[in-house]
């Protein structure tokens, strides 16, 4: 479990096929302070397991269905990436509770650098567009954002400081980014689901 608060931009060192599984070192500098074998770690917003690590870099193995459904498969060594561990129980929620397990890729449309904001536009197609709210909660990348419009696009107004902190300032239009959807709206609209279908069962079986 995650907050979506990044606590470093690491950058990947080494990535590379390895049987039916993908090697990945990521240099880093701060998140290995208290590191262990097992850890988990978010990776631009993808929950992966520490392998084995050193002062300044730690090793993860990636599964293909990890790969398939994340963009691993198209980075490379040189690609920096947001960091953060794993959430403890006395860490202050400053994000909101995200799981590492990525829903899609989306695609920015558009990036604009306001005064002191940049705005940032996410395509949205339609199939997912009940997963979001106006000012709801989305991990992008693994980071923690607020929506602020909805149409044919999610908008983000991020502040100086998450730009500064994170890879967004790497961001171009045309890029794909992790997304993943508010975990505990995702339990909401499953749960809804769940009760019109044994709704529907109940009617049926009164006929």
């Amino acid at each position: 479990m995650f907050t979506g608060i990044i606590e470093e931009v690491g950058v990947i060192q080494q990535i590379k096929r390895q049987g039916d599984t993908t090697f990945m070192t990521i240099g880093c500098e701060i998140i290995t302070e208290d590191m262990h074998i097992g850890n988990s770690i978010s990776v631009n917003g993808v929950c992966l397991t520490v392998t084995s690590f050193t002062a300044t870099s730690f090793n993860v193995d990636i599964v293909e269905g990890t790969s398939a459904v994340t963009l691993f498969h198209t980075m490379k060594a040189g690609t920096h990436v947001n960091l953060e561990r794993a959430l403890l129980p006395t860490t202050r929620l400053g994000g909101h509770f995200v799981s590492g397990h990525v829903d899609t890729c989306l695609t920015v449309e558009s990036m604009k650098h306001l005064q002191k904001t940049m705005v940032i536009r996410l395509k949205l197609p339609a199939t997912f567009k009940k997963n979001v709210i106006p000012k709801g909660s989305i991990a992008v990348n693994g980071i923690s954002l607020t929506i602020f419009k909805l149409d044919h696009c999610i908008e983000l107004h991020i502040i100086p400081e998450t730009v500064r902190s994170t890879m967004l300032k790497d961001l171009k239009s045309g890029d794909i980014v992790h997304i993943e959807f508010d975990m505990l709206g995702k339990y909401i609209l499953n749960s809804r689901q769940e009760e019109s279908e044994l709704t529907l069962s109940k009617l049926e079986m009164m006929l």
